[in-house]
């Protein structure tokens, strides 16, 4: 009897045993089952960051375009003046005088240290198509910069100078700074270094419809081509 409850009891803790083995490989697989979807998780968080990365090449893309768009406008914007800007120095189209050369000293004859007469002025090669000359002489050196001493409309085009104090043909003499009409010659301040006396000969497109009495500033035509020339004067 008692041998009968001994391997009774010796059974239970064997069933006992195996049931408590059974448990833990449970727990286990419980775990490893648990983690996988922690792992599937964070593989799921690695893969939506890819769009992430698309969405910011997809936005670098556009950007691109902008600078490239801003490129050419600048160039474009850089080309304009150029192509459609206005009168310059027209090749072949000169003006000149006898009495100085171009940077020279002018002479105290044309002065008002001197006789103050007008200077001799010579041009060729007017541009074609040009229905007007206008010449304008001016002192960008003087105390109130750009002092106009000669303004002269009308001139026509065929016209190849003007001599030493006076002017040829029907033209329209303009008021200088001075107030009056015609030549003044140049009368920088005493001491001052020279001044710079810069001729400008304009050859009109359209006739300017200047009268007698205008001013330099009102000369609003366009321009096929200007010629220069450039005096100095000093008064010690």
């Amino acid at each position: 009897m008692r041998a009968l409850r001994a391997i009774t009891a010796a059974a239970v803790a064997a069933v006992a045993l195996l049931l408590g083995g059974c448990g833990s490989s449970g727990s286990g697989t419980t775990s490893a089952a648990s983690s996988a979807p922690s792992n599937t998780g964070t593989s799921a968080t690695g893969t939506a960051s890819a769009p992430a990365s698309t969405s910011t090449i997809q936005q670098a893309t556009p950007t691109t375009s902008s600078s490239t768009t801003t490129s050419t406008t600048a160039a474009s914007s850089s080309t304009t003046p150029s192509a459609s800007g206005g009168a310059g120095l027209a090749s072949g189209f000169h003006v000149s005088s006898p009495a100085f050369s171009e940077g020279g000293s002018i002479p105290s004859r044309y002065t008002c240290d001197g006789e103050d007469v007008s200077l001799p002025l010579q041009w060729s090669g007017v541009p074609t198509g040009t229905q007007e000359l206008v010449l304008v002489m001016r002192d960008p050196d003087a105390p109130g910069g750009d002092f106009v001493h000669w303004a002269v409309a009308g001139i026509q085009p065929t016209a190849t100078g003007f001599p030493a104090g006076g002017v040829g043909g029907q033209v329209a003499p303009g008021r200088n700074s001075f107030g009056t009409l015609g030549y003044r010659g140049p009368c920088p301040p005493t001491g001052d270094k020279p001044h710079q006396y810069v001729i400008t000969l304009s050859a009109l497109a359209s006739a300017s419809g200047l009268r007698a009495g205008f001013t330099a500033d009102q000369l609003q035509t366009r321009a096929l081509g200007i010629a220069t020339l450039t005096g100095t004067y000093a008064r010690r």
